[in-house]
């Protein structure tokens, strides 16, 4: 789910925690998500993952975009909603993994690490690969 500012286009990002993404930048920033239920509500499940990952409630007039298939083969929903909020307050939920790799020791991480607000064009370099499409769709959408 989008937050956005339609001021210049800001896009609100966040950067996903855990070992494997703590030294990537470019082209490892994603917006808020996650997996919803068969059965569940697609948008109430987005609004719960938005709020799980960044502490913000999500809340506003929302933009359905066109889903999109991943690299992975996962296809992403995405709505995109106007909104402020402030980065340096992101309280996410964590997930545990074993780490260091084949120890046997349990480490929890939080699934996000960071955020912050982009231009377009600063959100196509920072975001995944996968999402650029959806950034673009935006655009469009708003005219920008």
């Amino acid at each position: 789910m989008y937050r956005f500012r339609e001021s210049a286009l800001e896009l609100f990002l966040v950067h996903p925690g855990g070992p494997f993404w703590a030294k990537k930048d470019l082209g490892a920033w994603s917006l808020p998500k996650g997996e919803y239920n068969p059965g569940e509500d697609a948008l109430a499940a987005a609004r719960r993952e938005f709020t799980e990952e960044t502490g913000f409630p999500a809340e506003g007039e929302f933009i359905l975009l066109t889903p999109l298939k991943q690299p992975s083969g996962k296809v992403i929903a995405v709505w995109a909603f106007q909104g402020d909020c402030d980065p340096e307050a992101v309280k996410s939920n964590t997930f545990t993994m074993e780490w260091p790799p084949r120890s046997g020791k349990q480490k929890e991480f939080p699934e996000i690490d960071r955020a912050g607000w982009f231009t377009l064009e600063e959100a196509k370099v920072k975001i995944i690969k996968g999402q650029v499409g959806f950034l673009e769709e935006l655009a469009k959408i708003l005219n920008l």
